[in-house]
C-alpha cells in the first residue's frame, strides 16, 4: 500500500461542476441523473489515469447543514443560494455510487471536506505520495514535499513551481492571500481595497502579511493603510481560509484508505435505476456469465408432440411465439411455433421450414387442431408483442380465446417512458440478461435468408429462447403491476385493445388509388409553378431541396438576416427559420408552402399507393399500444393518423380514404375531454355552465377575450382562444403562446 499514490478527490467540487457541466439527464421515472453521470465518468477518467494498481482513490464530501466555520463567523457562506432541488435528489444515490465502485467515502459532521482533505493528506504524506483533485485554490496551501494538487478544470498537476506559476504566490502563501484578498464564494471578506495583483506584488516583496506589517514607513498606498486598519481582523481571516489538518477522524486507520473491490451487483442496481444502460452494458461484460441450463426441444414428431400436449393441459400459463417468413402480417406464412410453461424450458414445433434436406416436419393444420383445444381450457396466454402472433394464427385457422397477456403492454403499462419494450430491452431490464437478434442466426443484409430457410438446430435455440424468455417476463413484470395496482388497468383497457386492433389491422382501410394518382400529378404542377417562382424572386434556378444552394440564395445573395445558426455555425435554413422570414419576405414564404407540397407528394399521394396490399386492395398499417408515453396509439407504415387536414391539398388525399358499397367512414373523437376533466377538477363556475349549457368552450373564451357575443366569434379567434385554454393546462409560457398564435 505504501508504494500506492493517494487520490484525495473532493467529492463537492465534482458534484457541482459536473451537475453545472452536464446537460439535464433522468431516469426513465424522472428522477435527475445528470450530476451522477457526470461524477461517474470524472472518477472513471481519474481511475483511468491512476490505475488501481498504482493508486487508491479517496472521495470526500462536506457535510449536511453549517461547520465550525459557521460557529468562528455566522456570515460564512451567507452569500450561497440554497442547493437546487435537482441537485439535492442525487447527493445520496452519487454516495451509493462512490461505494459501489469500492472507493472509501469520508463524510465527517461540522468539518469541511476540505479540513478533512488536509488531515488525510498530512497523515498519508510521511508514506506515500498524495494528489488532491480539485478546482478549489484553497487547496493548494497543502502543496508541497509528497503532496501535489491536480487541477480538475484543466487536468494539470502542479507541484510548488506549478502553484507559484498558477496563482502568483508559493503555497506556503496561499493563507496569507487568501487573508489578503478574501474569498468571494465563501462570503469571507478580506482586506478593503487589496486585489489579487496588490496581494501577489507584497508577498512576492516581503513573503507574509507580517512582514508587510514591519515594513510601515515602507508602504504608504491607501491599500495598505487598509491593510493596517484591518488588523485586528487578520486573526479570523487567517483562521477562515486556513485548512486544519488536525480534524478528529473517529474509527480511523490507515486501512481505511485503501479502495475496496467494487460491488457489482450494486452498480448493476444503480445503473438500473438511474438508467446509464452503456454503463450497464459494460459492467454486464466485465462480469462472469450465469451459467444457465436451458432445456430446449425439437418437436419433429407426434410422441414428442402428444407428451407436450399433456404437459400443455396442465400448465396455467403458456408463452408462445411464432416464426414466420415476413414480418408483414397480411402475407406472411407461419413457419414455426414455440411454446413454454416452465422456466428454462421451451419447445419449437417447425412447420414449415423448406431449405434443402430439411426433416420431416408436423402437419401445420395438425398442430393447430391439437393447440386449439389446448387453448380452449382456461389458460393464461402470454406473448411478446402477442397481437402478431394472434393475427398470424388467425389468418391460419386458430383463434386465441380469452384475454391475451403481452409482456411488451405489461411493461408499457408499469413504466409507458421506460424507452424501448422490445424483448432484447425488456431482457435486459427485468431478467439481466441478453437474447440473440435475428441477424445472428438469418445472417444480415443481402445475404439475410427468412426464418424458413434457418437450420432447425438454429431455428431452435432462437425460437425456443423467445418463448422461454417472455414466459419469465410475465413472471417478473405481472406481480408488479398487482403490486402497483395496474393491474386492471392492463385488464380491462390495454388487453381487450390487443384484438380489437389486431382485426383492424387485418381489415385494413380502402383507398382510392386513382384519385391520389391525380392529386399526385396535380402537386407536380403546383410544385413546377412554385420553383419558376421562387427562381424569379432568386434571380436565378437553383435546387429547392439543396440547403448548401438555399443558405447561398437566402443569406449571401438575397442578404435576408441570419435568425439561427446550425451547431457548425452555419445559417440555418430551418421551417423555424423560414416561419420566422415569411412574414417580411415573400421567398422564404413561398419555399414554406413548397416544403408542404413536396412532403404531401412524397409522403402521401406518391407513396401510399405503393403501400396498397395486392392480396386485399387495401392498406394495412400498424396501430401500436406501447410507443407514446402518454399512452395515445400511434400509427405506422403508413402513418394514418397524420394525414394533413388544415390544407386543402391535405383535405383531398383525406377524401381518397373511402368505404365500399353498403360502408360508411365514421369520426368520432372526445367532445374537449381535457377541458371537461379541468372543469370537473377545478369546479370553476364559467366552465362547468358552460358545458353545461352544451356551449363549445373555445368560442366561449374567445367571446371573453375578444369581448365579442358568442354568435359572433369566427374561426380565427376559436383558434387562438384554443391554444390559450390549452397552453393553460399544459403549463405553456407567454413565449410559447406568442410563438404559436405568431403575436409579439
Amino acid at each position: 500500500m505504501i508504494n500506492k499514490k493517494l487520490i484525495l478527490v473532493d467529492g463537492s467540487s465534482y458534484l457541482y461542476r459536473a451537475f453545472h457541466a452536464m446537460p439535464f439527464l433522468s431516469s426513465d421515472d424522472g428522477m435527475p441523473t445528470g450530476a451522477i453521470y457526470g461524477v461517474l465518468n470524472m472518477l472513471n477518467s481519474l481511475q483511468e489515469r491512476y490505475c488501481v494498481e498504482t493508486a487508491d482513490i479517496v472521495v470526500v464530501f462536506d457535510p449536511k447543514g453549517k461547520t465550525v466555520r459557521h460557529d468562528w463567523y455566522p456570515e460564512y457562506k451567507a452569500n450561497r443560494s440554497a442547493m437546487p432541488a435537482d441537485l439535492v435528489e442525487q447527493v445520496q444515490p452519487v454516495h451509493e455510487l462512490i461505494k459501489a465502485l469500492g472507493i472509501p467515502l469520508f463524510i465527517v459532521a461540522k468539518q469541511e471536506a476540505d479540513d478533512v482533505i488536509g488531515t488525510l493528506a498530512r497523515i498519508a504524506a510521511t508514506e506515500r505520495e498524495v494528489v488532491i483533485a480539485t478546482s478549489d485554490k484553497d487547496m493548494a496551501q497543502l502543496v508541497g514535499g509528497k503532496i501535489t494538487l491536480l487541477n480538475t478544470m484543466t487536468d494539470l498537476l502542479l507541484d510548488r513551481d506549478g502553484v507559484k506559476e498558477k496563482f502568483g504566490v508559493y503555497p506556503e502563501q496561499i493563507i496569507d492571500y487568501l487573508t489578503l484578498v478574501g474569498d468571494s464564494a465563501d462570503n469571507i471578506p478580506g482586506v478593503p481595497r487589496v486585489g489579487p495583483k496588490t496581494a501577489i506584488k507584497w508577498l512576492g516583496e516581503y513573503g507574509s502579511i507580517s512582514n508587510c506589517l514591519k515594513h510601515r514607513d515602507e508602504l504608504n498606498s491607501a491599500a495598505f493603510k487598509s491593510l493596517v486598519s484591518s488588523e485586528e481582523r487578520l486573526p479570523l481571516l487567517e483562521k477562515l481560509v486556513t485548512i486544519d489538518q488536525y480534524v478528529v477522524l473517529e474509527d480511523f486507520h490507515l486501512s481505511s484508505l485503501q479502495m475496496q473491490g467494487p460491488d457489482y451487483e450494486k452498480q448493476q442496481q444503480l445503473f438500473k435505476k438511474f438508467g446509464f444502460k452503456k454503463q450497464l452494458v459494460q459492467l454486464k461484460q466485465q462480469l462472469p456469465k450465469k451459467d444457465v441450463i436451458c432445456d430446449y426441444r425439437l418437436v419433429l414428431c407426434r410422441d414428442v408432440f402428444t407428451q407436450l400436449l399433456d404437459d400443455l393441459a396442465k400448465a396455467e400459463v403458456i408463452a408462445l411465439d411464432t416464426e414466420t417468413d415476413s414480418l408483414d402480417v397480411s402475407v406472411a406464412k407461419l413457419v414455426g411455433i414455440s411454446l413454454s410453461y416452465k422456466p428454462n424450458t421451451a419447445y419449437y414445433i417447425p412447420l414449415g421450414h423448406d431449405y434443402d434436406g430439411v426433416e420431416e416436419q408436423l402437419a401445420a393444420d395438425y398442430v393447430l387442431n391439437s393447440l386449439a383445444t389446448v387453448f380452449a381450457s382456461e389458460k393464461i396466454l402470454v406473448g411478446q408483442n402477442i397481437k402478431y402472433d394472434y393475427q398470424i394464427l388467425q389468418r391460419h385457422g386458430l383463434v386465441l380465446p380469452g384475454l391475451l397477456y403481452d409482456t411488451m403492454l405489461l411493461s408499457y403499462v408499469l413504466n409507458s417512458s421506460a424507452g424501448r419494450h422490445n424483448m432484447s430491452a425488456l431482457a435486459e431490464r427485468y431478467l439481466d440478461c441478453s437474447v440473440a437478434s435475428f441477424s445472428d442466426v438469418a445472417g444480415s443484409g443481402k445475404q439475410q435468408k427468412t426464418f424458413n430457410q434457418i437450420a432447425l438446430a438454429h431455428a431452435l435455440e432462437y425460437a425456443a429462447a423467445d418463448a422461454d424468455i417472455t414466459l419469465q417476463l410475465y413472471y417478473k413484470l405481472w406481480p408488479l403491476l398487482q403490486n402497483d395496482n395496474l393491474a386492471d388497468l392492463y385488464i380491462k383497457i390495454e388487453a381487450p385493445l390487443i384484438k380489437i386492433l389486431a382485426e383492424m389491422e387485418l381489415t385494413g382501410i380502402l383507398l382510392d388509388s386513382e384519385k391520389l394518382i391525380e392529386q399526385s400529378a396535380r402537386l407536380k404542377l403546383e410544385i413546377a409553378s412554385l420553383n419558376n417562382d421562387l427562381y424569379l424572386l432568386a434571380g436565378e434556378e437553383f435546387n429547392v431541396a439543396s440547403t448548401k444552394q438555399l443558405r447561398h440564395i437566402l443569406f449571401e445573395k438575397l442578404a435576408l438576416p441570419v435568425v439561427k445558426k446550425t451547431p457548425t455555425k452555419q445559417a440555418a435554413t430551418s421551417e423555424e427559420v423560414l416561419t420566422i422570414l415569411s412574414d417580411d419576405y415573400e421567398i422564404a414564404r413561398l419555399l414554406l408552402q413548397h416544403r408542404s407540397l413536396s412532403k404531401l407528394k412524397s409522403t402521401y399521394t406518391d407513396r401510399l399507393p405503393e403501400q396498397i396490399c395486392s392480396l386485399s386492395s387495401r392498406v394495412h398499417c400498424s396501430f401500436n399500444q406501447a410507443v407514446t408515453s402518454t399512452g395515445r396509439l400511434s400509427a405506422t407504415e403508413p402513418n394514418l393518423q397524420n394525414i394533413p387536414i388544415k390544407n386543402a391539398e391535405g383535405r383531398l388525399i383525406r377524401q381518397a380514404f373511402i368505404a365500399p358499397p353498403g360502408k360508411l367512414l365514421l369520426s368520432a373523437d372526445y367532445s374537449q375531454i381535457e377541458l371537461r376533466i379541468m372543469a370537473h377538477l377545478s369546479n370553476d363556475e364559467n366552465l362547468l355552465s358552460s358545458f353545461a349549457a352544451n356551449e363549445d368552450i373555445h368560442s366561449r373564451t374567445a367571446a371573453e377575450i375578444f369581448a365579442v357575443p358568442l354568435a359572433m366569434v369566427n374561426q380565427t379567434q376559436r383558434r387562438h382562444a384554443k391554444a390559450i385554454n390549452f397552453g393553460l393546462i399544459y403549463g405553456m409560457s407567454a413565449f410559447g403562446l406568442a410563438k404559436q398564435l405568431g403575436l409579439p
